[in-house]
Parts: C-alpha cells; structure tokens; sequence
C-alpha cells in the first residue's frame, strides 16, 4: 500500500561544521555506514522500494553512494573488501533512487512539498536520517511498526516519544487522546514551544506516513515559526479532523543531528552490532 519513502537531505548541518561545510551530514558515518544508509535499509525493511531525496547543494555524495563505482569495486573484486560493499549493493539492486533540489531552505514542510514530483498522489513514507532509529527486540525498525498501523488506520502518523519537558523547544510536541498504550489521535500540535508552553512532553520523531493530501495543505499553509513552512502546522489541519496519530514506537532512537547524540549512535553500534563481528 506504501511504497515510497522521501528523505529532505537538504540542510546545511551547521550543527557539525566545519565538517559540513563541502559535505553532506548524512554521509557522515555511524561506525563504517552513513547515517544515510541506515535510513534507506529501514525503509526497505519496511517494504518501501522508491526512495526520494529532496537535496541540495553539497549533496551529491548522497547519489554518488547509491551508484555504482565501478572502479572501486574492480579494485576490490575478489577480495575480503569486497563484502563491505554487499548492504549498499543491496539497496541499489532492490530500491530504485529520484532526486529533486530544494533550492531554497523553507522548512521541512516546504521540503516535503518539494517532493510532491516524486511522490505523486499517493501516502508516503518520510525519514529523517538524523534521527537514527533501531527498532524492537523482533527486529521490526520504526517504519516497518508504521506501515503495517496505516495499513489498518489509513491516515496520517507520526512517530513520537517522551522527551524532558525542558527539550521540548527542539521539536513538534503532540497532544491528543490515548487510543491504546502507544497510539494517540492527535488534538494538538505545536512546533518547537517553550516548557512553559508545551501542551505535553511528547516530541515528534523522524518518521512520519502522510497521506497524499498533505500536499495541498502544506501549499495553503502559510510560514510559521522561524518564518519556515512547518510540517507540524500542515499536519495540525488533519489533525483538527482526527486524521492524524501519535505513535510511540519500539525500539531505540539516537538524535544524530546533535554531537552528543551522534556520539551516544556511534557507542552503541559499536557495543552492540561491530564487537559481536
């Protein structure tokens, strides 16, 4: 029913300069494997094979990963370097790769609306790829958990999960009416607000499925905080129509677009995926 996943890579990750400054923050590695990377295989894993990029300027490393090199690989063919390159492989051989440039950076909802040729008139699935995300002890990442909740709601939903009430201005904050213990319909939602203003303490993650209708919206939205076109006030719109849950997902989720966050990523990957090699 989903089959399309858009990545925004478009940002400047100002959070990590100078690394950043002719290089994409999604190249950068968790261990040997771009932040990237990690996103696109959760979408496959989820059964999501057209995968989009909405990029930008010193993004080309990006395509440039998910293609072949034909003169690394005739270097490497027949040795043991040469199973390094098998999970990329993979991606290329099963996933099919578009890309458009955002030329201006207008918020995410804009970058999603940038997608709108990639994506056509269908629900879709979009990552964040900094926030890096393992998913739960039966080996179902975040979006696989998603797809499989769309496909028996069939409206929009966000990935969520309880943050300090004094981190709440870094993210979209939820409010709504528990379904179960870990689905919400959305009431409320409220981008970046002061803990004072937050209407709880639950954060939107990366992950979100949005129905094709979103388009539309986000055209008629105007710019909200920052001067940006928020996604967060595109989604308040069908939320306001009970059209939109909160999902708090099993699994792990590392904020890769933070120092801190990217090195807690690295710690764990290398405790729990490289020592067990």
């Amino acid at each position: 029913m989903i089959r399309k996943c858009l990545f925004p890579v478009a940002g400047y990750g100002t959070r990590f300069l100078p690394a950043t400054k002719a290089m994409a923050k999604e190249i950068l590695p968790i261990l040997d494997k771009p932040l990237v990377q990690y996103g696109v295989e959760e979408a496959l894993e989820a059964g999501l094979t057209d995968i989009a990029f909405v990029t930008g300027r010193t993004k080309r490393a990006i395509e440039d990963h998910f293609d072949i090199n034909y003169e690394l690989e005739d270097q490497i063919r027949g040795t043991a370097k040469e199973a390094m390159l098998s999970g990329v492989r993979e991606l290329i051989e099963k996933c099919t790769f578009s890309y458009t440039r955002q030329i201006q950076m207008k918020g995410l909802g804009h970058a999603i609306l940038t997608g709108r040729p990639l994506i056509g008139y269908e629900p879709f699935a979009v990552v964040l790829a900094d926030d890096l995300c393992f998913g739960d002890t039966a080996g179902h990442g975040v979006l696989r958990q998603m797809v499989e909740l769309y496909a028996k709601h069939q409206c929009s939903i966000v990935a969520i999960e309880e943050v300090p009430r004094d981190q709440t201005s870094s993210y979209g904050v939820i409010a709504g009416v528990p379904i179960d213990d870990r689905l919400i319909r959305v009431t409320d939602m409220v981008e970046k607000p002061k803990p004072e203003d937050a209407p709880s303490n639950l954060a939107i993650i990366g992950r979100y499925i949005l129905t094709p209708d979103i388009f539309e919206i986000i055209e008629n939205t105007p710019p909200g905080r920052n001067g940006e076109v928020q996604i967060t006030d595109a989604l308040l719109r069908q939320a306001k129509e009970g059209r939109v849950l909160g999902y708090k997902f099993r699994g792990q989720r590392f904020d890769c677009g933070s120092v801190e966050g990217f090195v807690e990523a690295t710690n764990y990957c290398f405790e729990t995926f490289y020592k067990k090699q």
